[in-house]
């Protein structure tokens, strides 16, 4: 079928296929060593065998293997005689002209058969056995061919062979032998129907042990992705990746074509080139049969066979015959469950029923349309409403089709399908001016979103309220333009096409101008808030406020509960403290008086989170738990995905990072089964944060490759990026930490500051600066974070900043660089300690380390905080925290002249922590200090002794030993020189391998280094 078209964009790139690609490399491998290898390979027309096997011939012609390729001749029933072998033997006669004739010396007539150029064929009369004969010598001919190269042999489009070549390929998959020949044939496996000659060969051929088959399938989402950037050169949109993958099945031909479509503007998407050879197959079965695929062709992808003989108008015994001979044709193909007919290609479907007259396709459409009505029984019970809605739709019946529309739209919510309910949707709202008048006064609005004010007015004036489920109990007046436009806002929004909400909330607000419903247009203000801040596009405070202010002085609604309840979620986000916690209580108090139970829910979600963050962990959870058991008992999709996100947040919050992955991988079930992708990602965001601080660092860094650097909202993308910063600056890979810092910068953008987007990537930030001996960046970054303060609510961000703050001046204590502006910095951060409460185990096991910190920035080695510290992390799941507290334990109990066998000890299960965490630089600065102490790590018993040196643990040698500490002391390379007497050269060499050992970029990181291990007192 594809025969005659060739691709105008194909991927540069080759995807997918490793699996394929092994098998036939491993076919090549063992061809090269002297055993001739077979193979088959099927798939579907355009699938890619073709480019599959290209493939391998550019590795095997990097073995310098020779490469032939015969392809079959569709000519009628019957190709021509031996026409692929011909050519192949062509090709290695103008390649090994010398090498091929003295393997046909002295048979070249009875071989001229196959490749007239070697002489003149015998006469039959002259034969005997002759065919046989002729096998066996082109089998010994290509033996000997290959006797000292790897040979390929090529046979393409097999389903077109005449029978003598089938006959010989079998011929010559059984005789082959010797050689170094690989014997590579492919076919379409769609071609071969029940009567197709190369079926009995297929079923002979794979009884052989000696024969690979490999099947080809089609393209997965991710590998059509990576087909599109390859054709494209540019990473493409999920939606034209979705659009392609539906359209195409995944078939790399089609995907090719199809992108090109739409490169050129095609709106459709299918040229007519597309067009007509899709329809090839179809134009060649009788009139009858093809009026039969036309029919199914508008029943949708697959058709039940019932359905099909209601519609199609036929006997049953014709409709039958007609159904034999297209599944006999390879259009139609009997369903799994054998009870209807699908096409065996999408497109293949949509070419036929573009190809259909404007009054055919109505008049099928309302057939279909007429008998589901009739027999509801003709279609399962859960698809009969979307159905019916397409049909009347696309038999252009207004009156039918709208009613018919919102019904499916509501079946779609139900199912949480919010893509496929948008679209709905926005086809009601084209069928809505075009619908009589006496149509769409009957409509009611039998599915409401949220909190929406559509349920009409009541007699006191005051708005119905909203089912905890959206779903409102008694309908009340009918179904306007403007609530059709709040259906779509939700339903854009929760599919993920945010674009699109706030267009449709703007294009809302523009239509309530003159209308004077202020909760109306305070709910779409309400929505335009959320929608902005997913956007990027600010934080949504001025449109939160417009909402506040169009419901002042109403009687109370549920539209009022709502304004409160996002006012709390804003302020828990943005300023959490009091003031958001108050909001949340008005919240719960404005939906419980006028009995708007889901906003209730969702304001008692954020009054949990936000009790929990002001010390009162165990009221809050509860609060967050209960709340989760009513979403999910009621089915509120929203809310679901909130609970997801934010429980577990607040769990790791409070230092329960067990219980907060267990919660999120329940999380990461229901957003996924309710296709919330978005809610999905941010659990998963907060996951990672949770591995983190479990110590389960591998399992977070799959979890991040699994999610990869783009998709989603920017936010949730800088929120990935914030986490892979915090696990390559534990394990040492400063660059890499810098390049997520930044990408978590950008992401988070300037337009709606929160704290956990500003405070966590300025403290990553501060720490690579610190590493790098950049004391004046490091001091740069925490005075601009913390100009504005930290209010109540921020600890959890807060506490671990001012840890970093504080443990950057320890480290550059000493260095004279570092001296002015120390005492500032340490006042600073005293300030902003004394602020923040630690109510809370992991908060009072951080506010510890921080005064531990404090005081060795001040030169007082506080063994007894240290120790302190390093008990409170040891209730707490923290291995990190705990593995550094043991190490400033142990170094501060060294500068007291404390017990060595104590020291050894701690520094022991110090370094066996960040070894097994792969905490690359605190495992170097355990081992420095261990080091220093001369006590050899893993010693049992007393602590042992180790070499005087304690730059030895990272490899340097006693005199890179010296010049490191001249060079931390802030000598150059002439200095350092005149001290050791040393020429100028030598020192340079020696300061080089310092920094090539130490890992470092240049003398200051050296210098910053030194001093922060403590290596020279």
């Amino acid at each position: 079928m594809l025969g005659p078209v060739e691709s105008r964009s194909v991927s540069p790139v080759f995807v997918g296929r490793a699996r394929e690609m092994a098998a036939l490399r491993q076919a090549l491998a063992d061809a090269a060593a002297g055993e001739p290898q077979a193979v088959l390979v099927g798939g579907e027309a355009g699938v890619g065998k073709t480019r599959l096997v290209e493939e391998l011939a550019d590795a095997a012609c990097e073995r310098d293997a020779i490469v032939v390729t015969g392809g079959c001749v569709e000519i009628g029933a019957e190709g021509l005689p031996f026409a692929p072998f011909s050519t192949a033997l062509r090709s290695l006669r103008r390649r090994l002209p010398d090498e091929l004739a003295a393997a046909a010396d002295g048979q070249e007539n009875e071989l001229s058969r196959i490749l007239p150029e070697l002489g003149t064929p015998l006469p039959d009369a002259l034969e005997q056995d002759g065919t046989a004969r002729l096998f066996e010598l082109t089998a010994r001919l290509l033996e000997r061919v290959a006797a000292d190269r790897t040979v390929v042999l090529v046979i393409e489009d097999l389903h077109w062979a005449d029978a003598s070549t089938r006959h010989l390929l079998a011929y010559l998959f059984r005789a082959l032998r010797r050689g170094r020949l690989l014997v590579i044939a492919t076919y379409r496996s769609d071609d071969i129907h029940r009567r197709h000659p190369l079926r009995p060969l297929l079923a002979e051929l794979d009884r052989l042990r000696s024969l690979r088959h490999v099947d080809l399938e089609r393209f997965t989402r991710a590998e059509v992705r990576r087909q599109l950037t390859g054709i494209r050169a540019a990473e493409p949109d999920a939606a034209l990746v979705d659009r392609i993958f539906r359209r195409s099945d995944g078939n790399a031909f089609f995907v090719e074509e199809l992108s090109c479509s739409y490169d050129e503007g095609c709106a459709s998407g299918m040229t007519d080139s597309l067009r007509d050879l899709l329809l090839v197959r179809v134009e060649r079965l009788p009139e009858d049969t093809q009026r039969v695929v036309r029919v199914a062709a508008e029943g949708g992808t697959t058709v039940e066979y019932p359905l099909l003989l209601a519609v199609a108008g036929l006997a049953e015994d014709d409709l039958i015959a007609a159904l034999r001979l297209a599944v006999g044709a390879n259009v139609l193909l009997p369903t799994a469950d054998g009870d209807g007919y699908r096409f065996r290609h999408s497109l293949v479907r949509e070419a036929v029923s573009d190809d259909l007259l404007p009054g055919e396709r109505s008049r099928l459409n309302r057939r279909y349309a007429q008998a589901l009505e009739a027999d509801p029984s003709l279609v399962r019970a859960d698809e009969r409403t979307t159905r019916l809605a397409s049909h009347w739709y696309s038999a252009h019946d207004r009156a039918k089709a709208l009613p018919a529309v919102l019904l499916a739209a509501v079946e779609a919510r139900r199912r949480s399908a919010h893509a496929e309910r948008l679209r709905l949707l926005e086809r009601a709202l084209e069928l809505w001016d075009e619908t009589p008048d006496e149509v769409r006064a009957g409509l009611r609005p039998i599915d409401r979103v949220d909190v929406y004010p559509a349920c009409g007015t009541a007699a006191d004036g005051s708005h119905a309220d909203g089912h905890p489920d959206g779903h409102p109990d008694t309908p009340a007046g009918p179904l306007r333009h403007i609530d059709l436009l709040a259906e779509i806002v939700v339903a854009a929004r929760l599919s993920g096409d945010r674009e699109r909400a706030l267009a449709v909330a703007k294009k809302a607000l523009r239509v309530l101008e003159d209308e004077g419903d202020a909760l109306r247009s305070a709910w779409f203000w309400l929505q335009r808030s959320n929608l902005v801040q997913d956007l990027d596009r600010g934080d949504g405070r001025h449109e939160l406020g417009v909402a506040q202010e169009l419901t002042r002085g109403l009687p109370p609604s549920a539209v009022h509960a709502e304004v409160h309840s996002r006012s709390a979620t804003w302020g828990a986000l943005h300023r959490p403290g009091p003031e958001a916690l108050a909001a949340a209580d008005r919240a719960v108090e404005y939906a419980r008086l006028v009995g708007a139970g889901y906003t209730e829910l969702q304001a008692r979600l954020t009054r949990g989170w936000l009790v929990a963050d002001a010390g009162g962990v165990e009221e809050g959870l509860a609060e967050m738990y209960e709340v989760r058991e009513r979403a999910e008992a009621l089915g509120a999709t929203e809310l679901t995905g909130r609970v997801a996100t934010n429980l577990p947040s607040t769990l790791e919050s409070v230092g329960r990072s067990q219980e907060a992955v267990a919660a999120a991988e329940a999380g990461i079930e229901a957003t996924r089964s309710l296709g919330l992708a978005h809610q999905e990602a941010w659990t998963r965001a907060n996951m990672a944060r949770s591995l983190f601080s479990l110590g389960r660092w591998d399992e977070m860094a799959a979890l991040l490759d699994a999610v990869g650097e783009d998709g989603d909202t920017a936010k949730v993308r800088g929120t990935f990026a914030t986490h892979r910063a915090e696990l390559a600056l534990a394990r040492g890979d400063l660059d890499e930490a810098r390049r997520q810092v930044d990408r978590a910068r950008a992401g988070f953008g300037t337009h709606d500051p929160q704290p956990q987007h500003f405070i966590q990537p300025a403290r990553l930030a501060m720490t690579v600066a610190g590493r790098r001996g950049d004391i004046a960046a490091a001091r740069a970054e925490f005075e601009r974070v913390a100009a504005g303060g930290f209010g109540l609510g921020m600890q959890r961000y807060a506490l671990p900043l001012l840890v970093a703050a504080a443990a950057i001046e320890a480290d550059h204590r000493g260095r004279p660089e570092a001296e002015d502006g120390r005492a500032a910095v340490l006042e600073a951060i005293g300030a902003h300690a004394k602020r923040m409460p630690t109510a809370v185990p992991v908060w009072e096991a951080y506010a510890l380390m921080l005064e531990a910190e404090r005081a060795r920035a001040c030169g007082d080695p506080a063994p007894r905080l240290w120790a302190r510290t390093t008990h409170a992390f040891t209730e707490l799941s923290r291995p990190y925290e705990l593995a550094r507290a043991r190490m400033r334990w142990a170094g501060a109990l060294l500068e007291s002249h404390a017990d060595r066998e104590e020291v050894a000890a701690l520094l022991g299960e110090a370094h066996t922590t960040a070894t097994a965490l792969g905490a690359r630089p605190l495992a170097e600065d355990v081992a420095l200090l261990a080091s220093r102490a001369r006590i050899t790590l893993g010693a049992p018993g007393a602590a042992a002794h180790a070499p005087d040196s304690p730059g030895l643990s990272l490899g340097l040698t006693p005199r890179e030993h010296d010049v490191l500490r001249l060079v931390a002391d802030g000598l150059s390379n002439r200095r350092i020189a005149e001290e050791l007497y040393i020429s100028p050269k030598t020192a340079s060499v020696h300061v080089s391998n310092i920094l090539a050992k130490l890992g470092v970029a240049g003398r200051t990181e050296a210098a910053a280094t030194a001093h922060r291990l403590g290596l020279f007192t």
